[in-house]
C-alpha cells in the first residue's frame, strides 16, 4: 500500500492506496466525487479530465500516487455555495450537453482553455483545444457556443472580483 495525501476540492484528503491505483478510481471509488468519468482508459475522450495543481490532467492515466501532495479540482469542486461556475452556467444556457457523459471533462477542459489562452477565443482555436475531448452525442456547436460564453463570463467574473 501507498498513502496519498492531497487537497480535493479544498478539503484534505490522505488514504492508504493500491499504487497502481488511478486518480479516476481514487476520486471515484475512494471520495465517491462521480462527476469524473471513465470512459476510454486510454485517455482518448477526456471525459475524466481533473485539474491538478491548476492544470487539466486526465485522471485515467495518472496514478493517485501521482498527485500525491498537489490538489486536485474536480467537477464537484467548481460550484461556489451552489452558485455555478461560469463556464458551468454557460453549458447549462447554451445547452453544449446532451446526455452529459462528456460534460464533465468538457468544462475542466474549457476552463483550462480560458486560463491558459485567456478569454477571447475564437471558433477554430476552441475546436483545435477540444481535440482530446469526445461528444458521442453532439455536433460540438452548441459546446463551442457554450465555451466562448463560458469564457467572456469568465473574463467578467474576474473584473467583478478585483474591483470588490
Amino acid at each position: 500500500m501507498a498513502s496519498v495525501s492531497l487537497t480535493v476540492n479544498g478539503k484534505a484528503v490522505t488514504a492508504d492506496v493500491d499504487p497502481r491505483t488511478l486518480l479516476v478510481e481514487f476520486l471515484r471509488e475512494n471520495l465517491r466525487l462521480t462527476g469524473t468519468h471513465v470512459g476510454c482508459d486510454t485517455s482518448q475522450c477526456g471525459a475524466c479530465l481533473v485539474h491538478l495543481d491548476g492544470a487539466a490532467v486526465k485522471s485515467c492515466t495518472t496514478l493517485a500516487v501521482q498527485a500525491s501532495g498537489g490538489s486536485v479540482t474536480t467537477i464537484e469542486g467548481l460550484a461556489v455555495n451552489g452558485v455555478l461556475h461560469p463556464m458551468q452556467e454557460a453549458f447549462r444556457e447554451n445547452h453544449g450537453l446532451q446526455c452529459g457523459f462528456c460534460t464533465p471533462g468538457m468544462i475542466m477542459s474549457a476552463i483550462d482553455m480560458v486560463n491558459r489562452k485567456g478569454p477571447n477565443l475564437d471558433e477554430h482555436t476552441i475546436r483545435e483545444e477540444l481535440e482530446g475531448n469526445i461528444c458521442r452525442c453532439t455536433g460540438y456547436h452548441n459546446i463551442v457556443k457554450a465555451i466562448a460564453a463560458g469564457a467572456a463570463a469568465m473574463a467578467g467574473s474576474e473584473v467583478r472580483r478585483a474591483a470588490e
